[in-house]
């Protein structure tokens, strides 16, 4: 998945109101378990010590530590924003609360420094603050790789957060950080491995314990070991039927296995469980819609974007659901389905982030509905706002790859919407084995291997349409009774006679 995550449900009115009427965050506290968010002891006793002495920030902190973990805001809590207002007010000068409230945002990917100046303040802040005060090790770790983070130096963050679990295994926070910054490079063996390195320094007893099991499973999948993957998924369901991460492995490995029925059968047993995990289930009702899409079960597939994708994609905003909302439609359209006007719906999404440039990834996808609502004028601004910033990338990793990877596939994506299919082939064949640079899973950048399909068999270049053939032989190979696949062979061969 373009795993950008989906912060944040707003704030209940009457959350707001009451949180005005209570004395702040002694509203929320009214809410918590005590048992279940850690306080300032239980945090030293963990090994994990945070600068304040106010039990309050810690609990909150740990509310939203959990909130994130669970992909769940919890409406009882106001949420993660509104845990986020709470820890503030609790403990304004509390460096982790800033670092994690901060961190989200940009982790989020809905917000670039570069046009937020809010969210640029909200980094000097942090690291003003973390120069004020006592500090342990590994909270200026976690400031460092946040500073880092936002401006676009991925891999040297990620280096921060995995030096911060050499020494403290059990900071999830930092682990958490690192398995996104890694999705984000495509670095797989690395996401996978950074979980495995924890491991035995985790036990039944710690909070969150079984979401490792989730995080675990990702990474084993990604790196294409299916069969531990499903195992570790299931273990982490027995021990939390809710966990919407373990849910979304399962539905991957029965993707990319092609397993169509039973990927059906299990989102459609699981859905009760998974569905209260709001921060995810935009994406597992899309990884649904693939299995029909595979099937050619396409009004099936709209069925589900018109009642859950898009409807949610609209309401959130966030960044995980608009790059699924722009999947669906363009794999849709290249299936041949028409989508009348569903791309204008989404358009007023990803529009106001033609600019952002924070992933590549996010740049695609958005890039796809300009295209498909014919707004060229945005495409335009995409492409070359795109360019002027690959001038000069400094420590932005996907601004350094964006002149090698990102932009050929965005031209690639325009020359095909224009029907130069000759031009889109020699645009993504030399990079297709660095598509993986741009983030995301296997399952979501399929879509560019697909339009390499679906571009080589439209191209008047004979060399062209047996590459596609090639491809698709491929294609089968890997996922052996894949109804796609089988579809997109005949009609390769009625295309080629």
């Amino acid at each position: 998945m373009s795993y950008t995550l989906p912060l944040v449900c707003a704030v209940p009115l009457e959350v707001k109101h009451a949180y005005s009427q209570s004395g702040g965050g002694n509203h929320f506290l009214a809410k918590m378990n005590a048992a279940t968010f850690r306080d300032c002891k239980a945090w030293i006793s963990e090994g994990l010590p945070l600068s304040t002495s106010s039990n309050e920030a810690c609990k909150l902190y740990d509310a939203i530590l959990s909130q994130y973990v669970t992909w769940r805001n919890d409406e009882t809590l106001g949420g993660i924003e509104g845990c986020i207002a709470a820890v503030k007010a609790a403990d304004p000068d509390f460096v982790m609360g800033h670092v994690i409230s901060t961190g989200l945002e940009l982790v989020g990917t809905g917000s670039s420094v570069l046009r937020d100046e809010r969210l640029a303040n909200a980094v000097r802040t942090t690291v003003d603050l973390a120069k004020s005060q006592e500090l342990t090790p590994r909270e200026r770790g976690h400031v460092k790789a946040m500073e880092l983070f936002s401006r676009g130096a991925l891999h040297k963050a990620c280096e921060i957060w995995e030096d911060i679990l050499v020494d403290h295994p059990t900071d999830m926070l930092a682990l958490k950080f690192a398995h996104d910054g890694f999705f984000y490079l495509g670095e797989q063996t690395q996401m996978r491995d950074s979980v495995v390195r924890v491991l035995p320094h985790w036990k039944p007893h710690m909070p969150l314990y079984s979401y490792i099991k989730g995080m675990h499973s990702f990474g084993l999948l990604e790196t294409r070991n299916y069969d531990e993957a499903l195992k570790m998924a299931k273990e982490g369901l027995a021990l939390t039927p809710e966990d919407g991460w373990c849910v979304h492995a399962v539905a991957h490995v029965h993707e990319m296995r092609a397993e169509i029925d039973k990927g059906l059968n299990f989102m459609a047993s699981t859905e009760k469980d998974w569905m209260v995990c709001d921060m995810l289930a935009c994406h597992n009702y899309w990884h649904w819609a693939l299995y029909h899409i595979e099937k050619g079960e396409y009004e099936a597939a709209l069925k589900i974007f018109d009642e859950q994708v898009s409807q949610r994609c609209v309401k959130s905003g966030a960044m995980l659901d608009t790059v699924d909302s722009c999947s669906l439609l363009y794999r849709l359209e290249l299936e041949g389905v028409s989508m009348k006007n569903r791309y204008r719906e989404i358009l007023q999404v990803t529009q106001p982030h033609t600019e952002d440039h924070t992933l590549l990834f996010n740049d695609l996808h958005f890039l796809m509905v300009s295209l498909g609502c014919k707004e060229t004028n945005t495409s335009q601004r995409l492409l070359e706002s795109l360019q002027e910033l690959a001038k000069d990338p400094a420590e932005n990793h996907q601004l350094h790859i964006a002149e090698r990877v990102g932009l050929p596939m965005c031209q690639a994506l325009l020359e095909y919407d224009q029907g130069n299919y000759s031009q889109a082939v020699e645009l993504l064949k030399p990079i297709r084995y660095r598509f993986v640079e741009i983030g995301g899973s296997d399952a979501q950048r399929d879509i560019f291997n697909q339009l390499l399909i679906h571009a080589a068999m439209k191209s008047g270049d004979k060399h062209h349409q047996r590459f596609a053939r090639c491809m698709l032989i491929e294609r089968d190979s890997l996922r052996p009774n894949s109804l796609l696949t089988d579809r997109l062979i005949q009609r390769a061969h009625a295309l080629h006679v």
